[in-house]
């Protein structure tokens, strides 16, 4: 039988990945605003089983596991890339700072 401090563990880590990932679209939305400021752009995140899909003008921008917060590039419109770029849960801040509208901050370097 599974802690309850497990549990709440584990509801306060989706809440935080849940934040964490509108944080992120928010980002991504500031860095094109600072870019163009003549344009606006249409974002959208929405929840799935496995992933957070963060959709800017009508294309994946990039996936987030729902339970652990890993950040992916996406691979096409229904699934990310094989590795993880960044994680929401230990070290967003890292995420926030280096996000681009281009998703340029998405590729292994």
């Amino acid at each position: 039988m599974t802690k309850l401090s497990t549990l709440i563990d584990n509801i306060n880590n989706t809440q935080v990945v849940e934040q964490n990932v509108y944080k992120l679209a928010k980002c991504v939305d500031a860095s094109y605003k600072q870019s163009y400021d003549y344009r606006v752009i249409n974002c959208e995140v929405k929840k799935g089983k496995k992933y957070w899909k963060l959709i800017f003008d009508n294309s994946v921008h990039a996936f987030v596991d729902v339970n652990n917060g890993d950040v992916f590039k996406p691979a096409s419109w229904n699934k990310p890339a094989k590795h993880v770029r960044y994680n929401l849960l230990t070290n967003p801040e890292i995420c926030f700072t280096k996000c681009d509208w281009a998703g340029g901050y998405l590729y292994i370097r």
